[in-house]
């Protein structure tokens, strides 16, 4: 960065009237020149909430009506909290957990971005590399669980307690079935989905104990083709509810079309499929976008590993679809959400077996999910709950 600026006034100096200048690709940011600076709201920052220029790197986008979508409301939500101008956010989207990261995030900083903010599982090792030869630019990875071991300053992880959402989500389901049979579309075998669909369950079998749960992979985070497959796979086995960890609203309409429920993630699927989406579990990305965005204008240290669940607002539900949903669905949600918020119910609280009949939990403990690194761990397969592929 020192070296362009140096090379910039050599050139202005020998050719007056002459200015070089460059920029990203514009059919997936939007660049345009900095705001002009004024006093810095912390002393030799140098960066104001005029100034500040915030990057994303998205893995899809917004039309997902998934992830990339609720972090998409989260952005703009952040920008209307901070008074921030459309010019000084850039999104890149559809860039894949490939050497296409590493492009996307080198043409952020060029563009002047001084934080960051990654998306995606796998752009952390990307990222940081990067941010290690950028020490002033700020890089937020959400999902990851490398930056308290990168050493870096820089760096920093963040997520949502989603699982506490899940878990009410599941509420619903339990309810709702009639062959105490769920299913679930799963994007990959990684703890963040892991944890996900074992609080769902949980949540299910709080209010109905005979439930059970069967659970395919789709090994992708956005695939609607290969989601319906599953969904309907699920179904054809005798599944009657359906929760997924997919962006897409192939799940919730493959359910409507066979006559079976869905229980969503980032979004109301209800819209898509109004005779079977239940309720959806989503997070509110904002809070964190608009913490961070403002470290950095007040010249303050961002968390390095950042998680706030529904007591704090950062998780919460889309509003219950009360023409489907079983009777006292909502009163048994709010029961168990205040319970969440008290302190008093934790969702993965023990007794707890694995599959195998082992105890991971103890009766009177309590697996403390995100409570070191915000990332979720939990990676028990328990007991109910069968993986088919």
């Amino acid at each position: 960065m020192k070296k362009k600026l140096i090379t910039l006034l050599l050139i202005s100096a020998m050719v007056l009237g002459l200015a070089a200048c460059g920029g990203t690709d514009s059919s997936e940011t939007k660049t345009t020149e900095p705001a002009k600076a004024t006093e810095p709201a912390a002393e030799g920052t140098g960066i104001t909430a005029e100034n500040i220029k915030v990057g994303f790197v998205h893995i899809s986008d917004a039309s997902d009506m998934g992830y990339t979508y609720n972090h998409d409301l989260g952005t703009k939500k952040m920008q209307e909290n901070l008074g921030l101008k459309d010019d000084q956010i850039i999104n890149k989207y559809n860039v894949s957990e490939s050497s296409e990261c590493d492009t996307a995030i080198r043409e952020l900083v060029e563009a002047g971005c001084n934080i960051i903010f990654c998306t995606s599982f796998g752009f952390e090792d990307y990222m940081l590399a990067i941010a290690e030869e950028y020490p002033d630019v700020q890089f937020c990875h959400a999902t990851g669980n490398k930056a308290a071991s990168s050493g870096l300053k820089n760096v920093h992880n963040y997520f949502t307690s989603i699982y506490e959402a899940r878990y009410l989500t599941g509420i619903a389901a339990g309810l709702k079935t009639k062959t105490n049979k769920l299913g679930y579309v799963a994007a990959y075998p990684y703890a963040e989905v892991i944890s996900g669909y074992s609080a769902f369950y949980l949540g299910a079998k709080s209010v109905n104990p005979d439930v059970t749960m069967d659970v395919m992979y789709t090994n992708s985070w956005n695939d609607p083709t290969t989601e319906a497959k599953v969904a309907q796979a699920l179904i054809d086995g005798g599944c009657d509810v359906i929760g997924q960890h997919s962006d897409s609203t192939a799940t919730a309409t493959t359910a409507e079309a066979n006559g079976v429920w869905q229980v969503g993630y980032n979004a109301d699927m209800i819209e898509a499929a109004p005779n079977a989406s239940l309720i959806s579990a989503r997070s509110d990305w904002s809070i964190y976008l608009t913490y961070a965005v403002q470290c950095v204008i007040n010249g303050e240290n961002i968390d390095v590993d950042w998680c706030k669940g529904y007591a704090d607002g950062a998780v919460y539900l889309s509003p219950l679809n009360t023409a489907i949903a079983a009777e006292g669905t909502q009163e048994a949600i709010d029961t168990a959400a205040a319970a969440i918020k008290d302190g008093t119910l934790n969702v993965f609280e023990g007794p707890l077996y694995d599959v195998d009949g082992k105890e991971v939990v103890a009766a009177g403990d309590h697996y403390a999910e995100s409570s070191e690194v915000s990332a979720p761990s939990w990676s028990f397969i328990l007991k109910g709950i069968n993986i088919l592929g």
